[in-house]
């Protein structure tokens, strides 16, 4: 394992813990008053911690297998995850309105969280081996499958989850080196579903969204509304903890919105309450390690010496980067809060554990390319990098 640790990429690994941990601490924040009224402040916190310690186990065991591996199960995980999803819509649990978990005791199983997982880890084994392949059908099977996964996710009604498993899915494919007369095919398709949806909207009335999604999607005034009766509760809560907070913030611990202003304070409205406690400073800082975070995965992508490692690396970089963009457009009204966390800080079992495997799927990427790059300098080879 030391020979492992020693070829991972060493800014990814530092500032993925630092993340990480700050995230514990800030979910312990803002938890507090809600963990409070049940008699154990110290409840989300624990759950988060025990969660962390689960998700490096799995980290080290996935950083120790060989991607080939992969190969042999990468179907096997997609019908696995389009049966879970079957069973979630016959039997799940509802939290927060949505039938999206199956209660397993300690943790609450989301298959639609690890459906973006499979779908990066599947396109990326498939397309490997079918680089050089003409054929629409060949190329449609992964899109199929992913179709499959968001529409049964959408139905739960799960929204903001089925929309990114529907752009992640888009975005990796259309980075993906294949014939491009099948991509313009694919890509006119896409635009017929669209229109088709667009115009269900425009004649039905209606659009797709829930109740509570729409009365979140108020960034026009929302506290002028919320005040009048009408909706925009949630985003004039949110953007009342960010005005709190200013440049510097009001000190750890001291924010006034966790004081179940913010429902979700802990979820959805994390960065809302790091904003308001630590302040704008605080907030840029987190964005430019994302940014370097981003930035590390891009170039393991780039650097991979095979299709497959640059596929699981580049989604897994689309991954983290589209969880920031809803959950932090959603923050700001920009678009309805659909329960996306927010990549590293925001309290959940299924989101903490898929983002680990993602990110140890990529160190194992690495782990491959300098390894790749050491057989090539021993033979006398060109250095890549």
């Amino acid at each position: 394992m030391r020979s492992k640790i020693t070829k991972m990429d060493k800014s990814l690994l530092f500032w993925t813990i630092v993340m990480f941990v700050f995230g514990l601490f800030m979910i312990f924040s803002a938890s507090s008053v809600k963990a409070s009224l049940t008699g154990a402040p110290y409840y989300y916190f624990i759950r988060q911690s025990i969660i962390l310690i689960i998700c490096l186990i799995i980290s080290l065991v996935v950083i120790s297998l060989p991607l080939k591996l992969y190969k042999r199960f990468a179907f096997l995980f997609v019908l696995i995850i389009l049966g879970s999803l079957v069973v979630v819509y016959l039997y799940g649990a509802i939290i927060n309105r949505a039938k999206s978990w199956i209660p397993l005791g300690f943790f609450n199983y989301q298959p639609s969280e690890f459906a973006k997982t499979v779908i990066i880890l599947y396109m990326a084994v498939y397309y490997n081996k079918n680089k050089d392949s003409n054929k629409l059908i060949v190329i449609f099977t992964p899109l199929v499958a992913a179709a499959m996964m968001a529409g049964l996710t959408f139905i739960q009604p799960d929204f903001g989850t089925a929309f990114i498993i529907v752009a992640l899915t888009a975005i990796t494919f259309f980075s993906i080196p294949l014939d491009k007369n099948i991509k313009k095919v694919i890509l006119k398709f896409i635009g017929l579903i669209g229109v088709i949806v667009l115009a269900f909207v425009l004649i039905t009335g209606n659009s797709l969204l829930s109740k509570g999604q729409l009365e979140r999607l108020d960034y026009k005034q929302p506290c002028a509304k919320y005040l009048s009766g009408g909706s925009g509760y949630h985003v004039c809560n949110g953007f009342i903890a960010i005005n709190n907070g200013g440049l510097w913030g009001v000190g750890l611990g001291n924010s006034t919105q966790k004081y179940l202003y913010l429902p979700e304070a802990h979820t959805d409205f994390i960065m809302a309450i790091i904003l308001e406690e630590l302040g704008l400073i605080v907030g840029i800082v987190i964005m430019i390690i994302y940014t370097i975070i981003l930035t590390s995965i891009i170039r393991i992508a780039y650097r991979s010496h095979n299709l497959m490692g640059s596929v699981i690396a580049y989604g897994t970089a689309v991954y983290i980067f589209l969880h920031i963009v809803v959950n932090l457009t959603g923050l700001l009204g920009l678009l309805p809060l659909t329960g996306v966390p927010l990549p590293f800080l925001s309290y959940g079992g299924s989101y903490a554990l898929n983002l680990a495997i993602l990110l140890a799927l990529v160190q194992r990427v690495e782990i491959e390319n300098k390894r790749k790059l050491q057989e090539r300098v021993l033979k006398g080879g060109k250095q890549l990098y």
